[in-house]
């Protein structure tokens, strides 16, 4: 017996409802296991995605190029000359978005009461802010005007440290090329707050050019850094820059820069993905349980179909459409649901009341759970996969039925 494919999925959908409290309590467990994965998904994501960026922010960009020591010793002797040439060529091109070059150097800020340690960045404010690297959030004052300002931003926790204030001095010492003490006092003009104390303690904003010349480096920079929009992707970044620079430089992504971050992305990808396989293996039982009992229901018929000429492959066929048929339709309802309730989430959720746990996990007061298609995707494809692998087993038995037995139940 051959039937079209349009009346197995009569027959299949007309099957799926004849004990329709059982598939709708089937239907509503995928729906609700498909609509975990994804929110989970989506709160995970947020949470890397701002550690992620919490730790770009202190390094800051998504790739970076510098003279080949500097990473090993990190001061004014291995800087280097600005981009020109190919390389400025390489940095005006797609996908790069934006890039600014910085001189990054350790160094000492004192006030009248005290001293501390610190990394001296010396910055342009508009390239800072084309990357999108500037401090999370001016508490205090202002942030630098253009690459020439005279004063230095500093961290709150600093500030309360060296127990100075807006709109006092404190001095900025550090070494120039010839290994002489370079200095030079500045105003405070602004104070920021950062997601990491630590940031607070140990990074200081001050002008590009003052920095310069503070430090006689000319026109010199310690790095360039460079985004391309998507973090994730910035490796792609690398081989036209690497291209362009000289056997002196060296270009890095944050991943190379930062091991533990990249690591730390990896994880959340193979976490994420163990999580939906185990709550769809949970479920999977709730399927072969349910398809099962359909079978068993309607053994007479399916010896029936085998004694008027079905062949077993049509029945197997048909159990698997039934499967299909009722995945889907959780996958729609979980789809939809997960978007409904997680979309409006994406402007912030407050955490502040566990704001200092989440402070030693690299984020903030808010937390933006991040709502991605290839969740989704791989949601689907998880479910629709292990949900027929799961079908198998009730459809190969209805399949191996004896037409005669069948026949003979009651």
């Amino acid at each position: 017996m051959r039937l079209p494919l349009a009346t197995l999925l009569r027959l299949a959908w007309r099957n799926l409802w004849r004990n329709y409290r059982r598939t709708l309590i089937m239907l509503l467990a995928i729906a609700v296991g498909v609509w975990a994965m994804i929110a989970m998904s989506a709160f995970l994501r947020g949470m890397t995605d701002q550690m992620v960026r919490s730790g770009l922010n202190t390094l800051p960009g998504e790739v970076q190029i510098h003279q080949s020591n500097y990473r090993a010793d990190p001061s004014v002797v291995n800087s280097m000359p600005p981009p020109d040439g190919d390389l400025l060529d390489a940095l005006n091109q797609p996908p790069i978005t934006a890039w600014t070059s910085r001189v990054r150097v350790p160094a000492m800020v004192s006030s009248e009461y005290d001293s501390r340690g610190v990394i001296l960045l010396g910055v342009d404010p508009e390239g800072e802010t084309a990357i999108g690297a500037l401090p999370d959030t001016i508490v205090e004052g202002r942030f630098l005007s253009d690459a020439d300002d005279r004063g230095v931003v500093l961290g709150q926790r600093l500030v309360e440290r060296l127990d100075t204030a807006m709109g006092k001095r404190v001095v900025l010492m550090s070494q120039d090329p010839d290994n002489n003490v370079a200095d030079r006092g500045a105003r405070v003009v602004g104070i920021y707050r950062a997601r990491l104390r630590s940031t607070e303690d140990t990074l200081v904003y001050a002008a590009r050019n003052p920095t310069q010349s503070m430090l006689k480096l000319g026109s010199a920079v310690s790095e360039v850094a460079v985004i391309g929009g998507d973090y994730r992707h910035s490796e792609s970044l690398v081989p036209p820059l690497a291209a362009a620079v000289t056997n002196m430089q060296l270009v890095q992504s944050w991943q190379q820069l930062d091991p533990y971050l990249g690591s730390m992305l990896k994880v959340q990808d193979g976490f994420t993905l163990i999580f939906m396989v185990v709550i769809f293996l949970a479920l999977s039982f709730g399927l072969v349980n349910t398809l099962v009992m359909a079978v068993f229901e309607r053994m007479r018929e399916i010896g029936l179909m085998q004694a008027l000429g079905m062949r077993p492959g049509l029945i197997l066929l048909q159990v698997l459409i039934e499967s299909v048929l009722l995945l889907s339709l959780g996958l729609i309802v979980g789809n939809v649901a997960a978007w409904l309730t997680i979309k409006p989430l994406e402007s912030g959720i407050d955490i502040s009341a566990v704001a200092d746990g989440m402070e030693m996990m690299a984020m903030g007061t808010t937390l933006y759970p991040a709502l991605d298609g290839r969740d989704m995707l791989t949601s689907t494809a998880i479910v629709v996969g292990l949900g027929i692998l799961a079908s198998l087993l009730p459809a190969w038995r209805a399949a191996r039925l004896d037409p005669i037995r069948a026949l003979a139940k009651t």
